[in-house]
C-alpha cells in the first residue's frame, strides 16, 4: 500500500470524519480510501463533516489504522525508548502506543536488554509498517545538512565520548558538545535546544548549549531576572560573581561569564550591592 500526498503513514494528520459507528469513527484517507479510528477514553467528541487530528499507522492486518495517542517519536524522528520485550523475532519498544514498535534483529546494534531504554529511530520497512533501528550511525550523515552557524536546534544527547557528548542535531545528523564548556551533567536521552557553535571543514559540527555570541538584549534580560529575583526573596540572593558556574545556571539558565557581566552593569548602575555572601537590592 502506497502513500498518498493527503495522509502520511507515521505521522499526525488532520482528516475529516466522514462516519461514525459502534467502534469510532471512518476518516477520510482521500485516494487511500477510509481510515478507521477506534474510539478510547480520550478519544474527543467525535462528529460527520469536522476534522481531527490523528497519527495513522498500519494495523497487524496491515490495514490503515488512527488513532488520537500520540507517539513518542513519529517517521524519521529519533526518541529515548523502553525495551518492551524481547523474542525470537526481534524487540518491541514502548513507544506510546498500545502496539509496540518493532525492531528487526538486523536493525539492533547490541543486544537489546527488556526494561533498558535505547535511542531508536522510526522508519518504514518494504511493507510500510513502522519500524524502528538503534544503527544510528548507518542512518544519520554529516554530509546532508544544512545548518549554519548560530542556529538554534533540537538536541537528544546519544553518548559520552573523549571529547564531550555527541548529540543528536533536529533527528539529522551528529554534532559534538565539549566537556569544557558545559557547566551541567548530561545524560544519554535526554533532550536540550542547542546551537550550532560552528560547521568544521570536514562538515563535523560543533555544538553549545548556550546562545551564540551576546547581544544588549541577552544582557538586559539577564540583568532583569537577577533583580526579579532579588525582590522576590526581600532583597538578597546567596549568588554572586564567586559562585560555582553550576549553581549560576541552575538559578538563571546562563553561563558564569553572562552572569557576572550582568552583575557588574547593574553594581554600576548602583542597583546592587556585591557582598561577600551573596547580592543585595539597593
Amino acid at each position: 500500500m502506497g502513500q498518498s500526498s493527503t495522509v502520511q503513514i507515521g505521522k499526525t494528520n488532520t482528516l475529516s470524519i466522514s462516519k461514525i459507528n459502534a467502534v469510532g469513527a471512518m476518516l477520510d484517507g482521500g485516494p487511500l480510501g477510509s481510515i478507521l479510528l477506534t474510539a478510547t477514553a480520550n478519544t474527543p467528541s467525535l462528529v460527520v463533516g469536522e476534522n481531527i487530528e490523528v497519527f495513522v499507522y498500519l494495523d497487524a492486518e496491515g490495514e490503515l489504522a488512527a488513532t488520537t495517542l500520540k507517539p513518542k517519536a513519529q517517521l524519521g524522528e529519533i526518541a529515548w525508548l523502553q525495551v518492551a520485550d524481547v523474542t525470537n523475532v526481534g524487540g518491541f519498544l514502548d513507544w506510546g502506543l498500545p502496539k509496540d514498535l518493532f525492531i528487526p534483529f538486523a536493525e539492533q546494534q547490541f543486544e537489546l536488554q527488556v526494561g533498558r531504554h535505547v535511542l531508536a529511530k522510526v522508519y518504514l520497512d518494504k511493507k510500510n509498517r513502522l519500524t524502528a533501528s538503534t544503527r544510528l550511525d548507518h542512518l544519520l550523515s554529516d554530509d546532508e545538512h544544512n545548518f549554519k552557524d548560530g542556529e538554534k536546534v533540537n538536541l537528544l544527547i546519544a553518548e559520552k565520548t573523549e571529547l564531550g557528548y555527541k548529540a543528536i542535531i533536529n533527528h539529522q545528523c551528529f554534532g559534538l558538545l565539549y566537556d569544557n564548556e558545559l557547566i551541567q551533567p548530561l545524560k544519554k536521552g535526554q533532550s536540550h535546544t542547542g546551537y550550532i557553535k560552528k560547521i568544521r571543514s570536514d562538515n563535523k559540527i560543533d555544538l553549545s548549549l548556550n546562545p551564540i555570541g551576546f547581544n544588549q538584549q541577552q544582557h538586559d534580560a539577564i540583568g532583569q531576572s537577577i533583580l526579579d529575583k532579588l525582590k522576590e526573596n526581600d532583597g538578597f540572593m546567596l549568588l554572586n560573581d564567586k559562585s560555582p558556574p553550576e549553581a549560576i545556571y541552575k538559578v538563571f539558565g546562563v553561563s558564569k561569564k553572562a552572569f557576572k557581566k550582568a552583575c557588574g552593569t547593574l553594581y554600576k548602575k548602583k542597583l546592587i550591592d556585591i557582598e561577600k555572601q551573596g547580592i543585595r537590592l539597593r
